[in-house]
């Protein structure tokens, strides 16, 4: 059997999962389970899809590193709801949606997903260690595009993007970045930073949008390359340049913020996928409703197991 990695950006799906199933969705005890039982339901779907051989689900052991924030004090600053000296900041999550998240964590523990976190790192250096030299093809799956730069056709890394819904996943390779942006994905990191992203905080150079940073970077190669360029005053208009130049303090750090790790300390796990006993996890699935869910889960498993 051919192997092949997936890698969920969890957090991004079980927020998906929150506001895309009612919260009428309820246990029977009364608790809201509907971010349970569609992260469930995303498994199945994805795992019945891409017959992955491997999944990891990346956590954020820390969803707002602090060297990130030393770096751009703006950093998702508009999430942070408590600020907390001797551990990662709270960010904004809906109550119904906090009290959940053990419980899926507790789940994909059943379905014998390995659940991934590095100290003092988000999901993303997660994903980006382990999509790095897999040695197999490898399929992140996540709504954040900011991933966009992991992907490398030679070594068969793809992002299975969700930002349109589960019922249109889009499979995003090198052609797609470019077709979409005007960059090569190992271009994508800079072009990000040049751009900004507002959804993190990322002020990006003030009047260089999207277009400017394709033509940057087809122009001069990467961003070191833009900035040479600035500071000789060739291959660019006198407002961009200005505009490049003016912003040297930040992409002097923009850089590091943006591009995910690569070299944590973490491996993908030697076990790939197994088939679950149903038996243990009556008790849980019972309790909490999804047994329907996990069942469905369950076969998707069944099935990508059988040789």
């Amino acid at each position: 059997m051919t192997q092949r990695l997936m890698l969920l950006d969890t957090a991004s799906l079980y927020f998906r999962a929150f506001y895309g199933v009612p919260e009428s969705v309820t246990a029977p005890d009364g608790t809201p389970v509907n971010a349970v039982r569609g992260m469930l339901d995303f498994v199945a779907k994805l795992v019945s899809t891409y017959r992955p051989t491997h999944v990891v689900a990346c956590w954020d052991d820390d969803w707002r590193p602090q060297w990130r924030v030393d770096l751009i004090p703006s950093y998702k600053t508009h999430r942070v709801v408590e600020v907390v000296a001797s551990g990662p900041d709270v960010e904004e999550v809906p109550d119904p949606l906090e009290r959940q998240v053990p419980l899926i964590r507790e789940s994909l523990g059943l379905l014998g997903i390995p659940v991934v976190g590095v100290a003092e790192h988000e999901a993303d250096d997660v994903i980006g260690t382990l999509a790095t030299d897999a040695g197999m093809p490898v399929d992140v799956v996540t709504g954040d595009r900011d991933l966009f730069q992991l992907v490398d056709d030679e070594a068969a890394v793809r992002v299975v993007y969700t930002a349109r819904g589960m019922s249109n996943l889009e499979v995003v390779t090198a052609g797609t970045v470019l077709a979409k942006y005007g960059v090569r994905a190992d271009q994508y990191a800079d072009f990000a930073a040049l751009r900004g992203d507002p959804s993190d905080g990322l002020p990006g150079v003030p009047g260089v949008g999207e277009k400017t940073a394709a033509t940057l970077l087809a122009a001069h190669g990467d961003l070191a390359g833009v900035q040479r360029a600035a500071s000789a005053g060739e291959g660019m208009s006198a407002g961009v340049r200005a505009k490049v130049l003016a912003a040297a303090d930040y992409l002097a750090v923009a850089p590091r913020v943006v591009r995910v790790a690569r070299d944590l300390p973490v491996h993908v796990p030697a076990d790939g996928l197994r088939p679950v006993d149903p038996a243990s996890s009556h008790a849980f699935t019972e309790r909490w409703g999804v047994a329907t869910s996990f069942a469905r889960a369950t076969a998707a498993i069944d099935a990508a197991t059988e040789h």
